[in-house]
């Protein structure tokens, strides 16, 4: 028998009943392991990279999916909202360091651990599975990041080709993210612009470490971002631009959506 003809003979017997909706959500969510399991080990090489920033923390997310055509569905949208989500409450739930900032990753299987949020039952996991089972594609929750930051730091972030999410309005979209951590002795009119550059510039020039103002200037190659050319002009390095801007760059996170498949897939 189909779900949907299960749902319509369970709502005809009790109609509006609290246990027609919990019956349906395992049935939906039997069906979602089921396909998901037949699905198992499709490449998910599309996808997206969701910023969410509430208070004093900021996450990144990656979740992944086959094709480009999914990843613009409004259903695998939610499920990179519930997955920002689940990964902001977890962020928010540990114990906050007084001087400094505080960063975490999270992992694959970590990820799918989670609690699926307030008003949902379960874990990730079973949100995952219930995508796979609605939208019919492989779908994988790659990574999470998160940090958070006590007075006298400021969080930049940037997501390339953002869309924002229609029913979350602080959670951004998109295939590129960063997050930037900056150390600032005051709270400046310019913080938010000043971090969208340096994600930009993250994101745009991938550096690997922060290095020191004091480096030599690098070129293109450089993989120490206050060396590299700066982005936005490329006569000064970043380190020239930051340091008349009274911030302190001291560390970043950059997500690209579908890096480290091949290996991972080699693996």
């Amino acid at each position: 028998m189909s779900l949907l003809r299960s749902l319509r003979l369970c709502l005809v017997a009790r109609p509006g009943s609290c246990q027609a909706e919990s019956w349906l959500h395992k049935q939906a969510q039997k069906e979602g392991w089921s396909k998901a399991a037949r699905l198992h080990g499709r490449k998910t090489k599309e996808g997206l990279i969701g910023l969410l920033q509430e208070g004093n923390a900021t996450v990144l997310v990656e979740v992944n999916c086959e094709t480009d055509f999914v990843s613009r569905n409004l259903k695998f949208q939610q499920l990179v909202q519930q997955v920002a989500l689940g990964t902001l409450l977890h962020c928010q739930s540990l114990k906050d360091q007084p001087s400094t900032y505080s960063k975490g990753f999270l992992n694959s299987s970590e990820l799918s651990e989670l609690p699926a949020g307030r008003e949902r039952e379960g874990c990730l996991k079973d949100q995952l599975a219930l995508a796979i089972g609605k939208l019919g594609e492989n779908m994988t929750l790659k990574r999470a990041a998160w940090v958070k930051v006590p007075a006298g730091f400021y969080v930049g972030s940037y997501v390339h080709g953002a869309m924002h999410s229609p029913s979350l309005h602080n959670l951004v979209l998109g295939k590129y993210g960063a997050l930037v951590i900056c150390e600032t002795s005051e709270q400046k009119a310019n913080l938010e612009d000043l971090g969208r550059r340096l994600g930009q510039h993250v994101v745009g020039m991938a550096p690997l470490s922060v290095g020191s103002l004091d480096d030599e200037p690098g070129g293109e190659a450089e993989t120490k971002m206050l060396s590299q050319p700066y982005l936005l002009d490329p006569s000064i390095t970043l380190g020239q631009y930051v340091q008349p801007q009274g911030v302190s760059v001291v560390d970043f996170v950059r997500f690209e959506c579908g890096e480290g498949k091949e290996a991972a897939e080699a693996e």
